[in-house]
């Protein structure tokens, strides 16, 4: 039921993609601003409603949350910075649709566990059913990336290490999956404390992007004016994408932190993932590009590997039995 309740609340804010993607479309380096906007809102929050303007101890260790942010920050990060090393936002999304084959190799690596061949093969099609989707939604955009190839070489080896980037950036999001998980079972639930401690702490180290990110809130002041539907305020465009990409992003990174407490990294990188599919399927359809037969394969294929993932059937047996005695008995 809990897992239900995720997935319903993480896929109703699908519209965080969209503001992203309307965001990168015009400025591609402006991941260090959104990613330190979203930081900022959920510290602040955290601050005043959470630890009580730092009166409240915490639960956890502050050297375990450091370990903690060290991953989520450098993850955040090298994600973001994939953008500039030739690597367009379709492709960005096809790595990190990989999340749950890292999750699941490190999970068996690591914490020495087995699953059922129902779970491999469910990873598998969802894993499967998304990269068909996102690289039949690169090709359609392919031509719109802009990237300059008349440097060749030097061009093929920036976009080879933004390859690099992407792939470690998804194994230590792997990692930091499990580390959450071990150390939820150590110290008990708490997921609206580490979700103040994993923005707050990073706060400092956005320092070294200060540049970067002045930048881009110079080019977002000088977008076009935007009249604010009901209460009439104007404001630039871009500044109105990130105000409601932060309020979307909190509730789904709070809606994450909670799922991290109740199940296994494996189940809520899933959920992170079908949300992210979602994500993916209503840009298409809000951007009004081809949903072609291969989507539909892709989008069968996530599923019937969702399904599978978690054993509906188990639950629908039971009724379906009662059902096929009904008539019997009347």
């Amino acid at each position: 039921v809990l897992e239900a309740k995720a997935v319903f609340v993480l896929h109703g804010i699908a519209l965080m993609l969209v503001f992203l993607l309307r965001a990168c479309r015009q400025f591609p380096g402006c991941g260090n601003i959104v990613t330190f906007s979203q930081f900022l809102f959920i510290a602040v929050e955290g601050f005043i409603f959470e630890v009580n303007f730092g009166r409240k101890k915490p639960a956890i260790p502050l050297r375990y949350y450091f370990i903690m942010v060290a991953m989520f920050f450098t993850v955040s990060v090298v994600n973001n910075y994939a953008l500039n090393l030739n690597i367009a936002m379709p492709l960005h999304m096809i790595f990190r649709s990989g999340s749950l084959i890292a999750s699941m190799a490190l999970g068996i690596i690591i914490l020495k566990k087995r699953y059922s061949i129902f779970k491999y093969t469910s990873i598998a099609l969802v894993s499967l059913g998304i990269f068909t989707c996102t690289f039949m939604s690169a090709k359609q955009v392919a031509s719109d990336s802009g990237l300059n190839e008349e440097d060749g070489l030097q061009v093929f080896f920036w976009w080879l290490l933004g390859i690099a980037a992407l792939t470690f950036a998804l194994l230590m999001s792997a990692r930091m999956g499990i580390f959450q998980e071990t150390l939820y079972k150590q110290f008990g639930k708490h997921s609206k404390e580490a979700l103040f401690y994993n923005h707050a702490l990073p706060l400092p180290g956005f320092l070294l992007l200060a540049p970067n990110i002045y930048h881009h809130a110079v080019l977002f002041s000088q977008s076009e004016p935007f009249q604010v539907p009901v209460i009439g305020l104007t404001m630039p465009i871009m500044w109105f994408y990130l105000l409601m990409n932060v309020i979307t992003q909190y509730v789904c990174i709070r809606g994450v932190f909670i799922l991290t407490t109740e199940c296994t990294s494996l189940t809520v990188t899933l959920v992170v993932t079908l949300r992210k599919f979602v994500s993916l399927i209503f840009s298409i359809l809000y951007f009004r590009n081809p949903f072609t037969a291969w989507h539909w394969l892709g989008t069968s294929f996530v599923f019937v590997g969702t399904l599978m993932y978690t054993e509906v059937w188990n639950s629908l047996g039971p009724f379906l039995a009662r059902w096929r005695k009904r008539p019997k008995e009347e």
